[in-house]
């Protein structure tokens, strides 16, 4: 079973029915490939690592999430910029598309250790979290009410006034 697919079909399941299906873990993440946390290292495993994703005749747009722990000896910067360098090697019409990309490469690293995966809907399934994936669009616009919609603006009830007030209770004493 290829780990981002399983993943992927899960996350999409989630998204769709809205339901928590688990209470302890918050991000599944798919691992498809280690090699050694050194350059030289990442840099021949990740030549044919991508090839099913970026290699001509297939092509897309794509980001780069990085991730180090416990590990000092391997820049961000240059991480990034090699590995962007591959998959423009790849297929020149491959594109990195930061807001919505059809693949997020996803380069974690742990010690010595380089854990690699090529996913999609990165985006869209929240990186992965589980919680964030079944909340609902309620649910969001509650916590930021800067994103309601005209409709949800217009039902929003404004105080009055006090001339208003003194005019809605003189309406009132006259329809008793």
């Amino acid at each position: 079973v290829e780990p981002e697919n399983l993943v992927h079909h899960i996350l999409k399941d989630m998204h769709a029915t809205k339901k928590k299906k688990t209470r302890v873990i918050l991000r599944m993440l798919p691992i498809s490939g280690t090699c050694k946390a050194f350059m030289e290292d990442m840099k021949k495993y990740t030549e044919t690592f991508f090839e099913p994703w970026f290699k001509v005749p297939n092509k897309g747009t794509f980001q780069i999430v990085y991730k180090a722990r416990n590990n000092s000896h391997v820049s961000r910067e240059e991480v990034i910029k090699e590995l962007a360098g591959i998959v423009g090697s790849l297929n020149p019409e491959n594109k990195v598309d930061l807001n919505n990309p059809q693949y997020t490469i996803v380069v974690e690293i742990i010690k010595n250790v380089c854990c690699l995966s090529v996913v999609r809907d990165y985006v869209l399934f929240r990186k992965y979290n589980l919680q964030e994936v079944v909340k609902s669009s309620k649910e969001d616009a509650q916590q930021n009410p800067s994103s309601l919609t005209e409709d949800q603006n217009l039902k929003v009830v404004k105080p009055e006034t006090e001339e208003e007030e003194k005019s809605s209770k003189e309406v009132k004493q006259e329809n008793k």
